[in-house]
């Protein structure tokens, strides 16, 4: 039934297929690319679009098409698996602040609100100052800074849940508390917690972006899209194809996570079926 309404969804439509082809790129696309994303080709500097060079070079003349090739891998990695890891992190948190309320909600609703009250990239800041740089602390940050937003999601739905009439009467025949948490709370606020996560992907690969741009995320000569614009940025007027390929690059993953979010939210979440 999804898949269905999905066809007639233009826009959905779209960013799926944009979607599948930035995963198979991830996967099999530096296979495809003939140029080495980490090759200095000193003969070739800054050189436009041509028929060598799809995207051009960069300022060490390293080729553009295939360090954004390279740099899709590291993007979708550090959205997916951040994404996943503070959804594990914050459905844990979440179901027991919920669920057992009183002293253990109190003291849980305030460690969120403390990781929810600073800006989400000035806590990655933070974080990633105190590791070493590299994608494993970009990954790290990008968690600790996400999982309390969900955390918060879960905790109002399962608020919600718990006083529902199939609960009630499993608390009644003596299910025990873990059951009724991963067996009836859970999967009835699954979707809600899918669309959120959908939704923060592209948040994710973005802060990843804006911490490698700041020298706190992937290391060079591993190409990430944030950390080639911040090379670049210095010939943005002169050789403007390197920052703006790979912005374009960012712009559309994000935008199109945005917009797959936007359409399982229209469909599964039962606030918007009105």
């Amino acid at each position: 039934m999804l898949f269905k309404e999905l066809k007639t969804n233009i826009p959905a439509l779209v960013a799926v297929v944009i979607l599948v082809l930035l995963v198979l790129t991830a996967l099999v696309g530096p296979r495809l690319v003939s140029s080495d994303p980490r090759f200095m080709d000193l003969e070739h500097l800054k050189e436009p679009p041509s028929a060598a060079h799809w995207l051009g070079t960069d300022s060490t003349g390293r080729d553009i098409l295939s360090r954004i090739v390279s740099g899709a891998r590291i993007s979708l990695s550090v959205g997916v698996i951040a994404s996943a890891l503070s959804l594990s992190i914050g459905i844990f948190f979440g179901l027991i602040a919920g669920y057992f309320g009183g002293k253990v909600d109190a003291l849980l609703s305030q460690v969120f609100d403390i990781f929810l009250a600073f800006p989400s990239l000035i806590l990655a800041i933070g974080i990633s100052a105190v590791m070493p740089p590299g994608l494993t602390s970009a990954m790290l940050a990008i968690t600790l800074v996400g999982w309390s937003g969900f955390a918060r999601l879960v905790r109002g739905i399962t608020l919600s849940l718990r006083e529902q009439t199939y609960v009630e009467a499993s608390r009644a025949i003596g299910a025990s508390s873990p059951r009724i948490l991963f067996h009836h709370i859970l999967p009835n606020a699954l979707p809600l917690i899918l669309v959120a996560g959908s939704l923060r992907v592209g948040g994710f690969i973005l802060l990843e972006a804006a911490l490698s741009f700041l020298g706190l995320g992937v290391q060079p000569p591993t190409p990430s899209w944030g950390s080639m614009i911040s090379l670049n940025r210095a010939y943005i007027n002169s050789a403007p194809w390197m920052v703006i390929f790979p912005g374009l690059a960012i712009s559309i993953t994000v935008i199109s996570f945005n917009m797959l979010g936007d359409f399982l939210r229209d469909k599964l979440d039962p606030r918007m079926q009105v």
